[in-house]
């Protein structure tokens, strides 16, 4: 509504300037109505998307001097401002907490122990915050700080209010802010890098949108630096396929590089998330190309070509304001990767197995086992070929498929062939005891343990398939999204058990 008055007021406006020196324009009452229209209709169409916006260390400080860039976080705040303005619900993966107590502590260089870096999360998360917050009070948005760990997620009741909470946030217009909490996580804990920790804050909060900032525009075939003739891959519908040039390494500062963001936009896009990446020099690109996406995307252009050609020929110069309100899917976009999501996206429970929880071994299956599972069934003890790993009850574990043999070679190993891990799954029994009831009926279980908890090894409700299906790579601007359907060898498990199933959950 404030749009429509806006834009009129500016026109209305006009006219006065124009009755001031005496010479009136004729402006039909019919284009301040059709502009008033094309706003409201913006408005109304256009739909609140989720955004998460990760931005790496060298975003947020000088690599060498570690002093904040100023300039580049407040065009970062004024994005994420004007985001919201439009409606979207925006949250923020920063990193820069251990670069900004190096500044605090006056420290050179990265130190290598753990304790030490520790520390200088502990001191720069601080200082982190207070710059977020100065730059966001003046524009009166609120925002709230979100510390995870691995460990943080890996409960389920944990991960539900962690998820909770970032709704309630978001409902009440306020950018959280994430980053992982360096003071007390060590390596069996940690994301590994916040490229990954965003491509799953992402999946947790349901986001539309995920952007990777980066120092390079996009993605290319070579390495830009030393070959000028490398093209940019500007649409990927298959990450699996793509043939870019993944060199580059994360700044001294931070742990990251482009093949983290490769891996943090495999995840992302299999939640049904589209991942951006583009330069974060330039965070007003964020907006573009949301405002891009959200043309191509809408059912109709907001101006159609009639009403812009009445408008051309009765008006002249007004067609350019009603263009510059009507956000054209041709107008010309950043230069930046994008990666298509899914069709099939794999989220809530099914993203928390596989992408929330951190395997602690392995158990091979055999076909009649896959097919079974890929037919909604639970895994039963006869369908466990061997087991690897030391994990206990409820903790999760790999799901590999291999061929199963008549009798035990000479290694013991009673199955052969290179194992395909085809999901991840949460277990009813400890390693030791997967190993001992392997092969039997569900109904040996007691007789072999002392106790039957479940005729499961795991319960299927607990069982996540990955997604097996690549999709071609296609460096162009436009392309119309194709079908993804399941693997071949669970399309052929699923054909033989009568009917071909989708194996993923919802």
């Amino acid at each position: 509504m404030g749009g429509a008055w806006c834009d009129a007021g500016i026109l209305f406006s006009l006219y006065l300037s124009y009755s001031t020196l005496g010479r009136t324009p004729f402006i039909p009452l019919t284009s301040f109505t059709t502009l008033a229209n094309i706003t409201m209709t913006s408005v109304k169409s256009r739909r609140s998307l989720g955004i998460v916006i990760k931005l790496g260390t060298s975003s947020i400080v000088d690599e060498t001097t570690h002093e904040p860039l100023l300039s580049n976080l407040a065009l970062i705040v004024e994005t994420a401002a004007k985001l919201r303005h439009d409606g979207h619900r925006v949250v923020i993966v920063s990193s820069g907490a251990i670069g900004v107590g190096l500044r605090k502590m006056n420290i050179a260089k990265r130190p290598k122990h753990v304790s030490q870096l520790q520390a200088l999360a502990a001191v720069g998360q601080c200082q982190l915050m207070g710059l977020w917050d100065q730059f966001f009070t003046p524009l009166r948005q609120p925002i709230a700080q979100i510390l995870l760990t691995r460990s943080d997620i890996a409960d389920r009741t944990r991960y539900l209010n962690a998820q909770n909470t970032f709704n309630e946030l978001l409902d009440m217009g306020v950018i959280p802010i994430v980053n992982e909490n360096d003071t007390l996580a060590v390596s069996e804990i940690k994301f590994g890098d916040n490229d990954t920790l965003s491509a799953i804050t992402a999946g947790m909060v349901h986001a539309d949108m995920l952007f990777l900032m980066t120092d390079v525009d996009c993605l290319y075939d070579s390495n830009p630096r030393t070959n000028p003739d490398a093209q940019p891959i500007e649409v990927v519908e298959d990450i699996a396929q793509i043939v870019a040039d993944v060199s580059q390494s994360g700044s001294a500062l931070g742990t990251g590089g482009m093949s983290t963001k490769i891996v943090a936009a495999r995840l992302a896009t299999s939640a049904g998330v589209t991942t951006v990446i583009t330069r974060a020099s330039n965070p007003g690109n964020i907006l573009r190309i949301v405002r891009h996406v959200e043309a191509s995307q809408s059912p109709a252009s907001l101006v159609t070509q009639e009403n812009a050609e009445d408008l051309d020929h009765r008006n002249g110069p007004l067609v350019r304001t009603a263009s510059a309100i009507n956000l054209d899917a041709k107008a010309p976009v950043p230069l930046h990767t994008r990666f298509l999501p899914s069709p099939h996206p794999i989220r809530d429970r099914s993203f928390w197995i596989l992408h929330g929880l951190k395997p602690h071994g392995t158990i091979y299956i055999d076909a009649g086992a896959h097919k079974a599972l890929v037919g909604k069934a639970g895994l039963l003890p006869a369908g466990v070929v061997d087991v690897e790993g030391n994990f206990a009850q409820q903790e999760a574990v790999r799901l590999c498929v291999v061929e199963r043999k008549r009798h035990p070679g000479e290694d013991g190993k009673c199955w052969e062939g290179a194992p395909v891990e085809v999901g991840r799954a949460l277990v009813n029994y400890a390693a030791p005891e997967i190993a001992r009831i392997k092969g039997h009926q569900s109904s040996d279980i007691e007789s072999l343990l002392g106790y039957a908890d479940s005729e499961y090894v795991c319960q299927r409700e607990y069982i996540t398939f990955l997604e097996r299906v690549s999709r071609p790579v296609t460096p162009m601007r436009e392309l119309v999204a194709g079908h993804v359907g399941i693997g071949d060898y669970e399309m052929g498990a699923s054909a033989a058990a009568g009917g071909v199933q989708d194996p993923r959950e919802d």
